[in-house]
């Protein structure tokens, strides 16, 4: 079977633009592939966490992606700090990547932008996540749009180091959602949904309450005009609030909108937020249900096991042709 990698930061309560993006995707893949997810904490600490929080937050994801219906049976589940060989495969790909293609990277610009100095390691985030996914033979890598860009980066070392050292590396393909690919901030739709947002109704988490997400979607920009019709260069609200709907209801998005036919927005949002609640409600009652349970912890432990095996593999292979070690 292909193997297929994604990972999730545990920063902040996972959003419907990580669901819709990536996450949904994790689910359907494990029934006809060989799939590792991880909770990538190691990309967290680009920039400065509470280590009480950090960890909690490490084990919601962990949960969340039982909760959303990975089997652990068909999937290994594993927290990336616990996995040393990230970081040192990590720096054997540092060594073939150029300045030149880090410093193209849009998510390093956006989060330095402002400010008077970054780190180093959200400057080379990107080769950790290409060590990530090159770790596990990896053949699909499942992740939001916003991500794509880290891939092709990923794509593009592997290729490098393939020349020099031919069947080192898989070379990953991106796979993405058609709906819901790409959920866009409910108060700005031209900027994409992100927990970074200080407007907490910018955006819909998996665990919200259905009284804030009522609030988020009532309070969600549009436009002047009322009519329900996607176009999302003349009417980016009403757009993002389709796609969204169509992802979590199923329907065609061409279907809605004639559902909603002359009905005008509030009806439509009334609507959605009971689309989204139905959607979600299922993941909180599971998510609840296991958080502090041994299967959570005994899932976890297993996943690192598992991780670990495959890993190193991948690393001896790599030391071995890179003339390392002895």
């Amino acid at each position: 079977m292909k193997r297929v990698f994604s990972g999730v930061q545990p920063t902040g309560n996972i959003h419907i633009g990580n669901y819709l993006g990536a996450m949904k995707q994790f689910v359907s893949l494990q029934n006809d592939m060989d799939c590792t997810y991880c909770i990538v904490d190691l990309h967290s600490i680009t920039l400065p966490q509470n280590p009480v929080e950090l960890r909690t937050s490490s084990l919601d994801v962990a949960a969340l992606y039982l909760a959303i219906g990975i089997d652990p049976k068909k999937s290994i589940i594993f927290i990336q700090s616990d996995v040393p060989y990230h970081t040192e495969l990590a720096w054997m790909l540092m060594c073939n990547t150029y300045l030149g293609e880090l410093n193209r990277m849009t998510q390093y610009k956006e989060k330095s932008k402002g400010k008077d100095s970054a780190s180093a390691g959200l400057f080379t985030y990107p080769v950790l996540m290409a060590a990530d996914i090159l770790l596990y033979d990896t053949d699909v890598v499942p992740v939001g749009h916003d991500q794509k860009q880290h891939l092709e980066l990923t794509r593009d070392i592997a290729i490098r180091i393939n020349s020099r050292f031919p069947g080192t590396f898989i070379v990953p393909e991106y796979r993405g959602m058609k709906v819901g690919a790409r959920v866009m901030s409910l108060d700005d739709p031209t900027s994409k949904m992100s927990k970074s947002n200080e407007n907490i109704y910018s955006r819909i988490s998996l665990l919200d309450s259905y009284d804030k997400i009522k609030k988020s979607i009532m309070k969600s920009t549009t436009d002047s005009e009322g009519i329900i019709k996607f176009n999302k260069d003349e009417k980016p609200g009403i757009s993002n609030l389709l796609s969204i709907y169509s992802a979590f209801s199923g329907k065609e998005i061409p279907l809605i909108e004639k559902n909603y036919e002359g009905q005008g927005y509030g009806v439509f949002k009334k609507d959605l937020v009971e689309v989204v609640y139905e959607g979600v409600k299922p993941i909180q009652d599971k998510f609840h249900e296991i958080r502090n349970s041994d299967e959570l912890k005994n899932v976890l432990t297993d996943g690192k096991e598992r991780a670990c095996e495959r890993a190193q593999i991948t690393v001896k292979r790599v030391k071995e042709k890179f003339g390392l070690g002895f």
